[in-house]
């Protein structure tokens, strides 16, 4: 048996596994009428359900479950589980109808060219193939408008149910400052004038006044990372000499006395001599310890919502195809994700701006702190989609006490998303006109 929430997402996925609406009857495409031979399995709102919709979302849900390996309830409670997925679908689309939420037209116009897309056709053959099979072109622009319109509703209304306490914020910061509890940290640069084992005194004495010329010319104002490139023997010279970010426990003895008092920004007013050779030393950067910092990240994605017209194995194979033509140079980013992506980011080129930990969804998140910078990630699931997701760049900033406790509250908010969106689904359930009928005799 397998976990109600997965088993929801896995037939939620069925779904989309129609492939295309031609792949639905005409008689549905036309208003859920029930054709011959089938017949109104439940009356929802002003909605139908009818029994060749559940078999085909039992179908759907069998194929999709076989490609990931996975297992099945028995017959009867299967059926009972699509039949409520259905539905809670119903239900939550004739809310969102009377609350007057509202798709822009341009937001169909994208979604209608993924699914002429996906199916490697043009737009005009697509009409002729709708046509071909009885779906009325408005009929089917309806259709995705719906399932636009119920992803809106379940992310407006669930957010919006989610309470999130000054208290709990609190409690939340406590943990992460007691976890980030340590040493302060210091990034050392250095410029390393080397003296090889057995060397003369005579030459030792070149090889000080050789970094003694280097460490006036640093107090001179010069730029030290050029000083680094020109004299340093060190293997982090192409880094300007930076050793990184370091507690004190994971630097050598000698610099950290060397530095203990040095200013960040400025460079240790003697040269210091180790068993290495002679070094010139200056302090990048020093960071307290527990001080709050966040690894900001600026990226842009693509996304594809996948629905009874496009499934999300569809829209996956859809991204591969799109980063092999961007890595081949074929397409560039900005253009698909102007063209295709349905997402309030899609005018800017997918373009979502600087983000913090936490304001993305996890599995968005996840994929994101994995890539390189410029990289392109493979197609990533997420609760709003399937992305295809590059890293623009990367900073690391201090984060004021604002900005901590708003983090911290969107962190939280996401950890009570599901049971929340369950929650709603039951409320809504409740308040719903829902009839279920027997089969005919």
């Amino acid at each position: 048996m397998i976990e109600s929430d997965h088993f929801r997402r896995v037939l939620a996925t069925g779904l989309a596994l129609l492939l295309a609406v031609w792949a639905c009857s005409p008689a549905q495409a036309q208003g859920r009428t029930p054709r011959n031979g089938d017949y109104i399995a439940a009356v929802v709102n002003q909605e139908l359900v009818t029994a060749g919709e559940v078999d085909r979302r039992i179908n759907a849900a069998r194929a999709e479950a076989s490609r990931i390996g996975q297992s099945l309830p028995p017959e009867t409670e299967l059926r009972q589980q699509v039949m409520d997925l259905l539905i809670d679908e119903r239900v939550i689309i004739t809310n969102a109808r009377e609350s007057g939420l509202r798709i822009d037209e341009p937001e169909i116009d994208r979604a209608v060219q993924n699914v002429a897309a996906q199916n490697q056709l043009t737009l005009p053959v697509l009409r002729q193939r709708l046509e071909a099979e009885g779906v009325d072109y408005a009929r089917f622009r309806a259709q995705l408008r719906d399932q636009l319109m119920m992803e809106r509703m379940r992310e407006r209304e669930v957010y919006r149910r989610i309470q999130v306490s000054d208290e709990d914020v609190d409690k939340l910061l406590a943990q992460r400052r007691a976890a980030a509890q340590g040493e302060a940290e210091t990034n050392i640069a250095q410029i390393l004038v080397p003296v090889p084992e057995g060397t003369t005194a005579e030459a030792e004495a070149a090889l000080r006044a050789r970094a003694q010329t280097a460490l006036q010319r640093v107090q001179a104002g010069e730029d030290f990372a050029k000083i680094v490139l020109e004299v340093s023997a060190d293997a982090n010279r192409e880094r300007g000499g930076a050793l990184g970010m370091r507690p004190a426990s994971r630097l050598p003895d000698a610099f950290v006395e060397a530095t203990r008092t040095v200013a960040a920004g400025q460079v240790a007013p003697n040269v210091l001599r180790t068993g290495a050779g002679f070094h010139v030393l200056k302090v990048l950067e020093r960071r307290e310890a527990g001080e709050p910092r966040i690894t900001q990240t600026r990226a842009r994605h693509v996304l594809l919502r996948p629905s009874a017209q496009l499934s999300a194995e569809l829209a996956a194979r859809r991204l591969a195809d799109f980063r092999r033509q961007i890595e081949a140079g074929t397409r560039n980013f900005e253009d698909i994700a102007r063209q295709f992506s349905e997402d309030g980011s899609a005018a800017a080129g997918g373009d979502l701006g600087w983000a913090g930990p936490g304001v993305m969804v996890p599995e968005f998140e996840e994929a994101m702190n994995a890539l390189p910078l410029n990289a392109l990630s493979a197609p990533v699931t997420s609760r709003f989609g399937v992305h295809l997701i590059q890293v623009l760049e990367r900073r690391e900033v201090a984060v004021d006490p604002k900005a901590l406790r708003e983090q911290a509250r969107n962190i939280l908010r996401e950890q009570r998303f599901e049971q929340a969106y369950l929650d709603w689904t039951k409320e809504m359930r409740a308040r719903a006109y829902v009839e279920l009928r027997e089969p005919p005799p």
